[in-house]
């Protein structure tokens, strides 16, 4: 058990330092065609600390383990919303702009919602699955959201004609995202493998572990 702990360990590390990198890249990518924060914000930083779950979830996915799925999910996104933004705001008062409040949160909710009447068959009737179907409808979803975005991107373009970027090279720039994603990957395999060894052996189900 001690192996499989300091290897979920390392598979951590290895995550969080591939969404930094590929965030660092895709960030000087984005700012060299001259992509406001804002719109950053919402896709590649947003992406970019995504990644994680995404990569643990397709490797949890892959190999049946449908607990790990829907623990990382979940618990991730409680941790986000209340401990996250709750030292957030102990830290400093948050601004919140008008379009977050009526628009982005509106938004998160309704993912929410739309992915409890998914799981709960609502769709198809019968189980409860997530199926290819449900994964289908929630990634129209998604590229509504992605739609919305790139709006945004219009308007910001069209209110800042002259956005200031850090220059980095292209070859540094794709030598980020690429070392990024390789190290979301094995990272992701590391945390999966392990993370169900030790669930079997603590005696505990991997949704807790998830």
């Amino acid at each position: 058990m001690t192996i499989s702990v300091i290897l979920i360990v390392l598979g951590f590390i290895l995550l969080i330092k591939g969404a930094g990198w590929l965030i660092n890249g895709s960030t000087a990518l984005a700012k060299k065609h001259n992509i406001s924060d804002l719109v950053i914000g919402l896709t590649i930083v947003a992406f970019g600390t995504s990644m994680p779950e995404l990569v643990v979830n397709s490797v949890a996915a892959f190999q049946l383990q449908s607990d790990i799925v829907f623990g990382n999910i979940i618990g991730s996104n409680i941790v986000n919303l209340f401990f996250i933004l709750g030292i957030a705001g102990l830290v400093y008062p948050i601004t919140v702009q008008s379009n977050t409040v009526w628009k982005e949160i509106p938004v998160s909710i309704l993912a929410v919602v739309i992915l409890f009447i998914l799981s709960n068959g609502f769709i198809l009737g019968g189980n409860n699955v997530l199926s290819r179907i449900d994964g289908l409808i929630l990634l129209a979803f998604f590229g509504g959201f992605l739609y919305y975005i790139y709006t945004q991107i219009k308007v910001e373009r069209a209110g800042n004609a002259d956005i200031s970027h850090n220059e980095m090279s292209n070859l540094k720039i794709w030598g980020f995202i690429i070392i990024g994603l390789a190290g979301l990957v094995f990272g992701g395999k590391l945390v999966v493998d392990n993370a169900v060894k030790v669930a079997a052996h603590l005696g505990v189900s991997n949704k807790i572990i998830g």
